[in-house]
């Protein structure tokens, strides 16, 4: 009975000191252009940087809203590895713009944030039309059916499955472990 509690204890150890990074959620290390920048010219693309693979699937979101609630961003979301893009339309009025983003984390969950920035000099360009801005800029109509990418299975899933089989396998080795009888 020691043995069996103590290989438990230390499958217990190494299962959760292995598992904790994996379970975090995606945390953004940096963004081009930066939290509350003042720029002069408008930027031809957003790229935000995650400390960790973000995984590419259909529900990875990057909206651009200007001063007056324009829509800037223009084109599909690209995912390399743990960078996120989108194209961005030429920006117009001066004044302060909002990079909101949702992305699909390394463990599966949904992450979001807003990156302010200040366009200090007025651009020439006009914000997107409502239709391309409710269709994440892809030319499709917001309720149209898009190609579905697998994102595979997310890793709580793995982890979750590995801790129900080790607890039936510990109940069945307790339960059959046997004891000895008086006179054998």
């Amino acid at each position: 009975m020691r043995k069996a509690l103590t290989a438990l204890a230390i499958t217990g150890v190494a299962l959760l000191s292995t598992a904790t990074p994996a379970l975090a959620h995606n945390v953004l290390v940096s963004s081009d252009p930066a939290k509350d920048a003042s720029v002069a010219t408008g930027p031809s693309q957003v790229k935000l940087t995650f400390d960790q693979y973000v995984q590419n699937a259909d529900v990875n979101q990057i909206a651009v809203t200007g001063p007056n609630g324009g829509q800037w961003a223009e084109g599909p979301v690209k995912v390399e590895n743990n960078v996120v893009s989108a194209p961005l339309r030429a920006l117009g009025p001066a004044g302060k713009y909002t990079v909101g983003y949702r992305i699909l984390s390394a463990d599966g969950h949904a992450v979001t944030g807003e990156i302010p920035f200040t366009l200090t000099t007025a651009g020439t360009g006009t914000p997107a039309s409502v239709d391309a801005a409710r269709s994440g800029g892809t030319g499709q109509p917001a309720g149209a059916a898009q190609p579905s990418s697998g994102g595979g299975v997310p890793i709580w899933v793995w982890i979750a499955g590995a801790v129900v089989l080790l607890a039936i396998g510990l109940t069945v080795a307790l339960r059959t472990g046997g004891t000895k009888e008086k006179g054998q």
